[in-house]
Order: C-alpha cells, then structure tokens, then sequence
C-alpha cells in the first residue's frame, strides 16, 4: 500500500457525543478517511471484518463486549487494524499495552493529540506488525492530563511508592500504577535487576557494589546515587558480578 494511502478508520464508542467529535477531528485530519462508526463490540468486529480498516479508534468502557476485549478478539490476525485507544479513564493503559496497542489517547480527545496517534497508526501501517517481544519495550504512562510512551530501555531506576512505582528517565520521573513485582516480570532481567523489595535498577547503570564491613551492600550508581541491597537480591547481585 501507498505510504500516502488514505489511513481507512473506523470509529467505536457508544456516546453519540464522543463518535461526533471523532468524526470533526478525522474530517480535520489530512489523509484519513472514515469508513464507519460502531456503538459496541459486536457491531466492531463485524465492521472490522468486512471493512478491512487501517485504524480503529476505539472506546474501552462499552455495554457488552468492551473495547479491551474487541483488541483481545483482534490479538493474532494476520491482518489486524492498528488500534487506538480512546477513553476517559488512565487505568486500563497495561491491559492495552499488553495489546499492542498503537496509542492511548484520553478524552477528551484534543487535536493536537489525535494527529500524533494518526501518525503512528501510519508507522505502524508503513513497518507492519512486528513480532512481539517476550519483554515490554515501553510503557504508557500519564502525564499533565495524556498517556506517554517511556522506552524500557530509557528507564534508570524504579522506586515503589505505595501502589505506584516512580520510573527514573534522564532526570525526570513518572508514576506509574503497577506493582513492582509485575514490573520485574515484564522487564528483561539481562537488562533490569532488582536490588530491593522497592527499588530495581538497570544493569548499566550500576558503577560498583559496597559494603559496609558489617554485611550491608549498597549498588553505587553512575549517577551518584545509591541503592541498599536487600538480604534476598545480594546473592543475583554478586552473581551479575561474577563473585
């Protein structure tokens, strides 16, 4: 296909006021072209597979089949649509990364903020689906009222907060709400470590471990911080030391 296609797009979301204002936006959009609307999952699906779209802007909070479980259903197709999703709420952004989502707009949905996700459905329409990895490159995070991707490979360290987990990206912060052991699993530990109940850190950015001559270790980071080793990390610690 063209990279200079029309970017087809199918609106999905059961308020009359939200599919409307999508509809202004793609008709503002250049080289986008609507070729339908859907009031619930069902009618999605069935749209999807008879239109072939490039784009699905898609709601998540629908009577019946919601728009987690539309993705879901869409998950493994040869020929899947790139999916955006458009909601009022930031706590679903794991499930849709989990779901190789292209983007996670929140309403309501700013210009501005719609022609970024248009551009990345072109990428992605331009790349093609590319294989999923066992490990997550990049998380979605909110951030002064939108969703923001931070690249796994960006993240220094991650501080639990409470519920909420603080990711270090060259001198600024996000919050994140996920559990620090969810994030362990998520994250390829040939690349993440972690050092404590409530901290992990990249490998790289660790300088050199210390002890205090009384059996507490501390990993030096490059950056001049340091982070305790807790009793239950030091042996995986030592080991990526070769001790």
């Amino acid at each position: 296909m063209a990279a200079d296609a029309p970017l087809t797009t199918l609106i999905v979301d059961d308020e009359p006021l939200a599919v409307e204002r999508l509809q202004l936006l793609c008709a503002r959009a250049p080289g986008v072209r609507l070729v339908g609307t859907a009031a619930d999952g069902e009618a999605a699906l069935r749209m999807i597979e008879a239109l072939s779209p490039d784009l699905v802007l898609l709601d998540i909070a629908m009577p019946g089949l919601d728009g987690i479980a539309v993705a879901r259903a869409l998950d493994g197709r040869a020929e899947r649509p790139a999916v955006v999703f458009c909601t009022a709420f930031d706590q679903h952004a794991v499930a849709a990364f989990d779901l190789a989502a292209v983007d996670y707009v929140l309403k309501p949905v700013a210009e501005e903020r719609l022609a970024k996700a248009l551009a990345r459905a072109r990428t992605a329409r331009a790349t093609g689906a590319q294989p999923a990895s066992r490990w997550a490159e990049e998380f979605w995070v909110p951030h002064r009222g939108e969703m923001v991707r931070v690249s796994a490979d960006a993240i220094e360290r991650i501080d639990a907060e409470r519920d909420y987990m603080r990711l270090s990206v060259s001198g600024r912060s996000y919050l994140l709400h996920q559990t620090i052991s969810e994030l362990e699993r998520r994250l390829d530990p040939e690349r993440f470590i972690r050092l404590h109940r409530s901290a992990m850190v990249r490998r790289d950015r660790i300088a050199r471990l210390s002890h205090d001559g009384l059996g507490a270790w501390r990993a030096e980071l490059v950056d001049g911080g340091s982070v305790r080793i807790g009793r239950s990390y030091l042996a995986a610690v030592k080991a990526m030391a070769g001790r």
